[in-house]
């Protein structure tokens, strides 16, 4: 997914095994994934994509001080997806606790580690038992 206000801009899907960086991207306030090659495209996840920074997790709340989080792995998840007009791309950290993707600090390097399985849903086949005609009973 890619929050709301990314909607207007170029998009692709998050590959396994390829190393992103945290931007802000132009003509936005949003802060996302994009890759160093194509800046521009912001790169949009699953919920459930595991991801491993190079560092420990740095983020803002729009202040002049920035936190760290002490860990370096995470899983790609939505908070508040009800609440319309405003960001819910967020990273989950082990100890449960989260941080919005748009208050990621910049120039944070993360692997996305793996996607998230999802199944499609199987077509119905007709079996004999189906199509066979109920007996009568009286």
């Amino acid at each position: 997914m890619c929050d709301y206000s990314l909607h207007a801009m170029a998009t692709r899907p998050a590959e396994a095994g390829e190393t992103l960086i945290s931007t802000t991207f132009r003509g936005t306030s949003t802060r996302g994934f994009a890759s160093e090659r194509d800046p521009a495209v912001a790169v949009c996840m699953l919920p459930g994509t595991e991801l491993a920074f190079a560092q420990d997790v740095k983020y803002d709340n729009r202040w002049i001080w920035t936190r760290t989080i002490g860990f370096r792995v995470g899983k790609f998840n939505t908070i508040d997806p009800h609440i319309k007009e405003r960001h819910h791309d967020a990273i989950e950290f082990p100890d449960g606790s989260h941080v919005l993707v748009t208050q990621l600090c910049e120039g944070q390097r993360v692997t996305v580690l793996q996607l998230p399985v999802v199944h499609p849903i199987p077509e119905r086949t007709t079996t004999k038992a189906d199509t066979a005609t109920p007996l009568s009973t009286g």
